[in-house]
């Protein structure tokens, strides 16, 4: 009878731990990040247009061949948090582009970059 609260327990935990998200945006500055100690597994793509047939753009994961290697050949790189990008670097939210987010990757030297994230991937807070 004990293990019935037990596996409930277990089976609670498991559903929030697979519905959070690894990405996040600031409500006022508009900035994405990704904390670098996080608990959970991910594998986030930015593509090239709102759609997940186009190129892979970026790539935020947990798995190191993806970050290491580039294994998807990303232009704007692969990385564990939104820590590691180059100093000055910065990804900005845009806006909703129907199950996407337009974001913004800025260089330090003011280069910017449009990509795409699926909303699902990150939440405003």
């Amino acid at each position: 009878m004990n293990k019935i609260p037990i596996v409930f327990a277990f089976l609670l935990i498991s559903v929030f731990a697979a519905g959070q998200t690894p990405g996040r945006v600031d409500k006022k500055t508009k900035e994405f990040t990704i904390a670098s100690n996080q608990k959970l597994e991910y594998q986030i793509f930015g593509y090239e247009y709102p759609n997940v047939s186009t190129r892979k753009m970026i790539c935020f994961s947990t798995h190191s061949g993806d970050v290491r290697d580039n294994y998807n050949k990303c232009p704007l790189g692969s990385y564990f948090d939104t820590n590691l990008i180059k100093e000055g670097d910065r990804i900005l939210y845009l806006g909703v582009a129907g199950s996407f987010a337009k974001m913004n990757y800025i260089t330090a030297a003011g280069k910017k970059t449009i990509f795409y994230f699926p909303k699902n991937s990150f939440t405003i807070r």
